[in-house]
């Protein structure tokens, strides 16, 4: 165990401690040293004259002592190793201790100069290093060998960057866990040690023992015939082998080889067992840490070695989908293209979405060709789908990844004309189209794009149908607004920053599509978008489950992020492109500390007393929002800060305008209450009050609607008018009487208690909660009757699930405000039944969040006395049930604030290993910096974080991942490091445009001119859209400064490299 390290300090008298009387000394005292001049000669002869008087005295006395020694009895070397001079010896060693102990505890502690404890703090543990105000001095001395003040015999075996290490003697250095010894050791296979079969160790033959023994036969001796002599080896061999097996036992496998052994043992009495098959991989794959070199291929060969066993072990394991993903994508780290290639469509043709979304991804990340190469294989996998409206969602989740696709590649109008297309042909056909062939109605629409009239989401659009009723009038030419990106007027210092410049800032505004009229397509071709370009990836929408789902990906695509709806389509893996918000400027910024890397102190020093800093901390609900669909609705919100799923921060970078008009054309009715309630959390976003009057707009149209009723009372509360929201849930529910089992009325009934509970009157919101279980009065027996009514409710079926969770939390906050039991609310949650289904999962998961958040306001909000470790026990197993839930993460870190305690933070953060998905990952970054100024002592792990993400099957493809990993070392000021990542980003994600444009901008500093050169030329082959050439900044670049200067030229880069060398060489060999 190494020693503890100790920072240097500037030691002073203060710090030694107080020596008694040394007695009267033969030296004269000193004389004053304020009169004190220089040794004359004869002085100075005369002191050395003494010190070496002094030095004969002292080797005299040496040589008597020695003399007497040699008269001391010799002991005999049998008797010194008898036991009865080792008992002595013990004895009088104990008997000095003992003395000594004695000696010492008469002594008065104030006279001891250190005190020992040998124990160790546990907090070091907890919190990785000894506390700052509790940290030795020391001062070396010696050249370092030695501590002033240490006593005995302790001196400096290592020094460190941390401090110094000392041990005991000074001939033998302490073992540590990180020695090699040390660790020789811990790999070491164990050993199992197995009590014998028999009671003892040799068995009797023949009426003797036969001990084993070395040594060898006399010759000429002979105990019986040659048949018993070798019977009699055989059996001393025999014993000699037992002995050896009972010295050492049994070899015990480690706990991964054990349950590897019990995986193939279930694998021989069930092949066809898909998940024994894919545990096996995962345990194999232990044994190679994702960090070791070439882990990938490695693991890819692990994978494909145990995989070919599974495919030829049972027929029914070949058409598994699962089994066949994970063998193609082991395949690709170490399979020739050709291979890979038939693999692949051997794989086709066992059909389903996942397949070929798979298969399209593949095509994505080894696309090399134009754009249009990934609209013909997406047009592939469309028509290998099917035209049944079961197909229609899976074809809605391809056709959004190529939108994805489009706006990486810096397509963001193609992108745009694609949903608008697909909007006008699912809301706006017109009448005489109806039940006509697909085709037939994409040819009438081509007529109407063709006219470039006002399309779905710019002003003025009135939609296809109406267009065609007015008799298809000729449209006028439409004032486009652009970005003028004047390049001649004032040039830049560096070409390739105001190119990059200009790039970033057209992608981000102009993603709308023009007219072939405007003076942008003139400049900018593939600004405007021909029907041709988009027409192979229209779909036919029927259902109303389709139309939905559409309107909200449109929603995502515009940067609207909408927490679990991707998963609720699918698998966890759509988030490796799905989540696009989080490379947005506003997310970045939010995700990164704003005041970077700079580290806090901990303490400031006041008149030479050191006082401690309050720590501060960022909001524990942070940037990152994700839990599953409908887990909290649009305008509900956690905390006092009031967050939820939309604020500003979130619409910074929408086109506002442009979304205000889709919520408005794409309204399917009055009824439409869940579009309706998205569009008004959008405006609440920018201006409650501008919601507020979006709110009324709709309750002119739809008076009876309790879901736009319960929508507004939340805008009310969310403005602070509680006044107004009391007035509006009495007049729906008090007024006019529903069922309790009717859409919408649990969720108000619980809204309207929330409120009053929130708002700090009980008794207010006792008497709503015992009139929503139709009780009047006061007094235990009512409230004993108002539960047992709540309890009748909710086990009654009701429309919509989130109304039967209100009437829980209804029954359980009862607990609360009557009795104030936190834990018998709580178990009226845990009492409620649960399923294995997809929606009941949901559900589950909703009903978990309500408990947590349900016990977060009685404690944390209203400060009612709870046990701290109450709430954080619950917290901690719901982060390891669903550890990509945010509002639970959110609640976990404010758990922690009070109490200070990181390292359960950090072991969130340490499993670096696990794999996890995209929100998480960033998640993890975010927390890094909760805590404002540990940036700098958090980087490390955050940087093991990111890599093991880069690392991971499941996002080292995700332009996402990349983007943050470059964000991050381009904050932490690593150039270099950021430059070479960046290769590697641009090689795992070949169509991500925004990834090549980090080295015209953040990174410039480190690129030279003939680098960029390349990534440009790269860009162009691999078919990225660049609205503007290089080469024209560049150009009056030397207009303007002149022909000298070439670094724009890019026959200037073989100068500059001339130039490198000649410098090189005429500073050799410094």
């Amino acid at each position: 165990m190494s020693a503890p390290s100790f920072p240097s300090f500037t030691p002073s008298f203060s710090s030694f401690p107080d020596l008694p009387d040394p007695g009267p000394s033969k030296r004269t005292t000193s004389p004053d040293p304020a009169i004190v001049q220089r040794d004359h000669p004869d002085e100075a002869y005369q002191r050395n004259k003494i010190d070496r008087n002094n030095w004969r005295d002292r080797k005299v006395d040496k040589e008597k002592k020695s003399k007497r020694e040699k008269h001391i009895p010799h002991i005999p070397e049998t008797t010194r190793h008898s036991s009865s001079w080792v008992k002595d010896i013990v004895f009088h060693d104990e008997r000095n201790k003992q003395d000594e102990d004695r000696r010492l505890a008469a002594q008065d502690h104030s006279q001891r100069s250190f005190f020992s404890d040998r124990k160790g703090d546990p907090l070091n543990i907890t919190y990785g290093g000894i506390h700052a105000g509790d940290l030795p001095k020391y001062r070396p001395v010696n050249q370092g060998r030695y501590i002033l003040g240490l006593v005995g015999n302790w001196s400096v075996s290592r020094k460190s960057g941390k401090g110094i290490e000392i041990v005991l003697g000074g001939n033998r250095k302490q073992l540590g866990l990180t020695d090699s010894g040390t660790r020789t050791l811990l790999n070491a296979p164990a050993r199992r040690l197995t009590a014998s079969a028999s009671n003892h160790r040799y068995e009797e033959v023949n009426g003797f023992l036969p001990l084993p023994s070395r040594v060898g036969r006399v010759a000429g001796e002979v105990y019986g015939s040659l048949q018993d002599e070798a019977d009699t080896d055989s059996e001393s061999s025999e014993g000699q082998e037992d002995n050896s097996d009972e010295d050492e036992g049994p070899l015990a496998l480690p706990s991964d080889q054990l349950a590897i052994k019990d995986l193939e043992q279930k694998i021989a009495l069930q092949p066809s067992s898909v998940e024994s098959w894919l545990s096996l991989v995962t345990r194999s794959l232990v044994t190679v840490p994702p960090t070791s070199k070439n882990a990938s291929t490695v693991r890819a060969e692990i994978t494909l070695s145990i995989l070919d066993r599974a495919l030829t072990a049972h027929p029914a394991n070949r058409t598994s989908r699962r089994l066949r993903l994970i063998y193609l994508r082991a395949g690709e780290e170490v399979w020739y293209e050709s291979k890979l290639q038939v693999e692949w469509e051997e794989a086709l043709k066992l059909g389903g979405v996942e397949i070929w979304m798979e298969w399209l991804e593949w095509r994505i990340r080894k696309s090399t060709e134009s754009i249009d190469s990934v609209v013909t294989d997406a047009t592939r996998a469309l028509q290998a789908l099917g035209g049944s409206s079961d197909s229609e969602v899976d074809k809605l989740r391809v056709v959004w990844r190529v939108a994805v696709v489009f706006q990486e590649a810096g397509f963001y109008e193609r992108a745009t004309a694609l949903f608008q297309a697909q909007a006008e042909l699912t809301f706006e056909v017109p009448q005489s189209l109806y039940g006509l062939p697909i085709e037939t109605q994409l040819e009438a629409l081509e007529e109407f794009w063709e006219s470039e009239a006002p399309r779905v989401g710019e002003v003025g659009a009135k939609g296809w149908s109406a267009w065609t009723s007015s008799g298809r009038p000729e449209m006028s030419a439409i004032n486009d607004e652009s970005i003028q990106m004047d390049i001649g007027a004032e040039p830049s210092t560096d070409p390739f920053s105001s190119w990059y410049n200009d790039e970033v800032r057209a992608d981000r505004l102009l993603r709308a599509p023009t007219r072939s009229t405007t003076e942008r397509a003139v400049s900018d071709p593939y600004s405007t978008v021909l029907f041709s370009d988009i027409r192979p990836l229209l779909l036919p929408l029927t259902t109303q489950r389709a139309k939905s789902i559409f309107r909200l990906m449109w929603l995502a695509l515009l940067g609207l992020h909408i927490p679990g709806f991707s998963r609720s389509l699918a698998g966890d893996a759509w988030d490796r492109w799905s989540y696009t918000f989080f490379t947005s400027p506003a997310c970045l910024s939010s995700i990164f500390p704003e005041g970077g890397f700079a580290r806090q102190f901990l303490a400031d020093s006041y008149s030479g007393i050191l006082i401690g800093k309050e720590r501060e901390y960022s909001s524990a609900f942070g940037p990152i929002k994700e839990w599953s669909l409908n887990v909290i609705e649009p305008l509900e919100w956690v905390g006092k800060d009031q967050w939820r799923m939309w604020t500003a921060r979130n619409v910074e970078g929408v086109n506002q305008e442009f979304a205000r008009a889709i919520f408005s054309q794409l309204r399917c009715g009055t009824e439409d209450h869940e579009w309706d309630i998205y569009a008004l959390a959008f405006e609440a976003a920018a201006s409650v009050k501008q919601a507020l009057k979006l709110s009324r707009s709709f309750l002119s149209t739809a008076r009876e609607s309790l879901a736009h009723w319960a929508a507004h009372a939340r805008l009310e509360r969310l403005r602070g008018r509680i006044e107004d929201a009391r007035k509006v849930y009495h007049t729906v529910l008090i007024a006019v009487r529903r069922p309790p089992t009717h859409g919408f009325v649990g969720q108000l009934w619980w809204d309207w208690a929330e409120m009053e509970w929130l708002s700090g009157d009980q008794e207010l919101a006792l008497r709503v909660v015992m009139r929503a279980g139709n009780v009047d009065g006061s007094g235990g027996v009512m409230v004993l009757r108002a539960k047992r009514n709540l309890e009748d409710i909710i086990n009654a079926s009701h429309e919509r699930w989130k109304d039967r969770e209100a009437w829980i939390k209804l029954r359980a906050v009862i607990e609360l405000l009557a009795v104030s039991s936190p834990a018998s609310a709580l178990a009226i949650f845990d009492t409620q039944p649960a399923s294995g289904s997809r929606t009941s999962a949901e559900q589950q998961e909703s009903l978990t969040v309500a408990s947590l958040l349900m016990l977060y306001d009685h404690s944390s909000t209203l400060r009612n006395p709870t046990p701290p470790a109450f709430l954080r026990d619950r917290l901690q197993v719901a982060l390891e049930m669903y550890p990509s839930n945010t509002i639970i993460l959110g609640m976990f870190l404010e758990a922690e604030k009070g109490y200070g305690l990181w390292g359960r933070v950090r072991s969130q953060m340490s499993q670096v290993n696990k794999d996890k998905d995209i929100t998480r990952r960033v998640a993890e970054v975010w927390m890094a910096g909760w805590e404002k100024g540990r940036w700098e002592r958090e980087i490390e792990r955050t940087r093991a974080g990111l890599f093991a993400a880069a690392e991971s099957e499941r996002t080292k493809n995700s332009s996402t991942i990349w983007r943050i990993i470059m964000e991050f070392e381009i904050r932490a000021g690593q150039m270099q490091r950021a430059k070479d990542l960046l290769y590697r980003a641009v090689s795992e994600c070949p169509l991500s445009k925004e990834l090549y444009l980090l080295a015209f901008g953040p990174l410039r500093p480190v690129f030279k001119p003939h680098e960029l050169h390349g990534f440009v030329e790269v860009m162009a082959d691999r078919g990225l859209r660049m609205r503007r050439s290089l080469e024209e900044y560049t150009r009056n670049y030397r207009e303007v400064r002149g022909s000298d200067d070439l670094r724009g030229d890019p026959e200037a880069s073989d100068d500059e490299i001339e130039r490198d060398a000649r410098e090189r060489r005429r500073l050799m060999p410094y």
